[in-house]
């Protein structure tokens, strides 16, 4: 039986979001068991509102308090310690579940978890990882998205060798395509880390592409994309802010008079299809790699869809063996580099 330990409290949202998700992802899967972590009350609470909950496979885990989003990491990781979000990192630690979840504050998140899981042998650095649609209608993968604002070369490997491991346990693809991240295609392009970190990419027995821009993360051309925390984070921003903007203004598009209301009401169909094969909601719950845990973060803004599919990712990672793919990924990789030396 797999075992799933869930932050009830986090996010924007919180309990009317992540109980439903929780209960209909233990209903779609028997053989998983869920944790629900949190203030116990609130979680009765809404637990009594949904029908046919499977209790045989649903445990409460009563918490004291609840990290919030505007929690510094300080108050988080040691003014809090009785939090869902300590509870949840330590059922994992302890060996009570195979896996953890939240969508509460990223940073706390990854202080919390880094503090009681540690990193696997051989990486020296966690990474934060998530999926953006494509428009070959899959995804591509893209680390590190804002734990590391200074990477080494070393580093930067290390992240494609946890993002292959991720890619081949999560979406099935036994040998996906790494390029890593740069101004450009070129040899010559890059500062010096991106250019040492493509020497050892080159080098290395993964399946490495070569440098690719920003336009390749949406045209598909490889299946994960390295970059350092700083640039993936604010490229994961700005994508979420063109995906904002586009609904707003194609909605006040639509609502300008009546002829545009008139096409708005004929052109429904087609943006129905483009909101399904665009929706990001499928491809939520970013992996916090590197850790010796299994350990998701939920978008904050999760709907009961989107958190359900966290909760699928999480899942599969478990089935699949994440952990072990990363340690022996990084050790095929440390062993060629002392090799080569």
């Amino acid at each position: 039986m797999i075992k799933i330990a869930i932050d009830c409290m986090g996010g924007d949202v919180g309990l009317p979001v992540t109980i439903p998700a929780s209960i209909t992802f233990a209903k779609r899967y028997k053989d998983t068991s869920l944790l629900l972590v949190g203030l116990e009350s609130e979680i009765k609470f809404f637990l009594n509102k949904i029908n046919n909950v499977p209790f045989d496979r649903i445990n409460i885990v009563p918490a004291d308090e609840v990290v919030t989003m505007s929690d510094s990491i300080e108050v988080a990781l040691r003014k809090k310690k009785k939090s869902s979000m300590h509870i949840a990192v330590q059922s994992v630690k302890n060996g009570f579940a195979d896996a953890c979840i939240s969508s509460g504050n990223t940073a706390a998140w990854m202080a919390i978890s880094k503090y009681f899981l540690k990193t696997l042998e051989g990486i020296e650095r966690p990474a934060i990882s998530t999926s953006i649609p494509n428009q070959n209608g899959n995804a591509t993968t893209i680390l590190d998205l804002g734990a590391n604002v200074d990477c080494s070369a070393n580093n930067l490997l290390q992240f494609a060798v946890m993002g292959t491991a991720l890619v081949q346990s999560i979406d099935f693809n036994n040998n996906p395509s790494v390029g890593l991240l740069n101004i450009g295609e070129e040899l010559i392009k890059g500062n010096i880390i991106v250019k040492s970190a493509f020497d050892l990419l080159s080098s290395s027995n993964l399946n490495f592409y070569g440098n690719v821009e920003g336009d390749d993360i949406f045209k598909g051309t490889v299946d994960i994309v390295v970059c350092d925390g700083f640039v993936g984070n604010i490229v994961l921003k700005s994508v979420e802010g063109l995906a904002k903007m586009f609904s707003m203004t194609l909605k006040e598009e639509f609502k300008k008079d009546l002829l545009s209301s008139f096409v708005g009401v004929l052109a429904m169909p087609v943006i129905h299809s483009l909101r399904n094969r665009l929706d990001n909601r499928r491809y939520n719950g970013a992996s916090l790699l590197g850790l010796n845990g299994i350990v998701f973060k939920s978008h904050g803004s999760a709907d009961i869809v989107s958190f359900d599919f966290a909760l699928s990712r999480a899942r599969d990672a478990v089935i699949n063996n994440l952990l072990d793919r990363i340690s022996i990924k990084v050790h095929e990789i440390n062993r060629e580099l002392r090799i080569k030396n």
